[in-house]
């Protein structure tokens, strides 16, 4: 191997990528708010699902920040970190003053998790059968719920025409506290265990890629094996970056963990593998000298896949 490969390599794996303060601080806001939910609802019964991604009739996925289920009761929750303030048009979109001075238009963000609390009570309908007859005891009870929980927001007045409720963080907490739904639904239960939730691929530095990983680029067995996995994937890799690290011929290593099962792989050169990155339009290609670990939804239902 010519000192050239092997420099470009050393490069490679020292190379720091820093996180997004702006997206991690959202980031944050979000395992907070699940990490509280799952405290304060589960002495009544809650159960909390972080991060639930549901198939699109009109094409792709869409990602609910959280639901929780409880009885017969689902709350489908949109979560916002925002600071400074935000005013609701006439036409319901969220328009924030950030405190730089820059303003921000989000368009309708109850109406959007509306729409995603819609599509996921149908996903639920046709899974079970027929729910049954509204304002009865075995029928679903849904509430659309935007929760605002960056603690320096300055709140307008509400609109009653709004299509989800507005709380801050106490108040979404208080509220798991303070209900007692009941016996948990076996069903729900079952419908939210068969979404997938994002794949994140951690890079050397901090920096998180959210989206969905398609092949690992390892090699003909492993690629073959993760096409049809059913388990989720954890991944932690080692990498050698001292100067003596130059002349290692296997300065990188990965160990894969899934199904109670551990795979250690040495990652040649060059490798890289294939994701798809939230917000980007093409998939692109991450070097392996550059990530540090791995965390992999299992895979959706095969009911939870497609809407047909």
């Amino acid at each position: 191997m010519s000192f050239k490969v092997r420099w470009n390599w050393w490069r490679s794996r020292r190379m720091k990528h820093p996180p997004d303060d702006i997206h991690r601080a959202g980031e944050l806001a979000e395992m907070r708010l699940c990490k509280l939910s799952r405290a304060a609802g589960r002495d009544n019964g809650w159960e909390i699902f972080e991060s639930v991604r549901i198939p699109d009739p009109d094409g792709g996925r869409r990602e609910i920040d959280m639901v929780v289920v409880g009885g017969n009761t689902m709350l489908v929750v949109e979560q916002k970190h925002w600071a400074g303030s935000f005013i609701i048009t006439k036409e319901h979109h969220f328009v924030q003053n950030r405190n730089n001075g820059t303003q921000h238009n989000h368009d309708g963000v109850a109406d959007r998790i509306a729409r995603k609390s819609r599509i996921l009570s149908e996903l639920h309908r046709e899974r079970v059968g027929k729910l049954a007859e509204p304002h009865t005891e075995e029928a679903l009870e849904v509430d659309v719920i935007v929760a605002m929980t960056h603690q320096r927001l300055d709140w307008p007045k509400i609109p009653d025409t709004l299509a989800a409720k507005m709380v801050d963080e106490a108040g979404f907490i208080s509220m798991l506290e303070s209900t007692s739904p009941g016996e948990i639904n076996p069903d729900l239960v079952e419908t939210l265990e068969g979404f997938n939730t994002w794949d994140e691929v951690h890079l050397h530095g901090g920096l998180m890629l959210k989206g969905d990983v398609f092949a690992l680029g390892l090699n003909e067995k492993l690629r073959s094996w993760f096409a049809t996995r059913t388990e989720k994937v954890e991944a932690l890799t080692v990498h050698k970056r001292s100067l003596f690290s130059l002349f290692s011929n296997n300065p990188s290593e990965v160990t894969i963990k899934t199904g109670g099962k551990n795979i250690v792989a040495k990652i040649p050169y060059g490798l890289s593998l294939e994701m798809h990155v939230v917000g980007e339009k093409s998939p692109r290609k991450v070097d392996w000298a550059s990530i540090h670990s791995l965390n992999i939804s299992k895979p959706p239902a095969d009911w939870a896949k497609n809407i047909r």
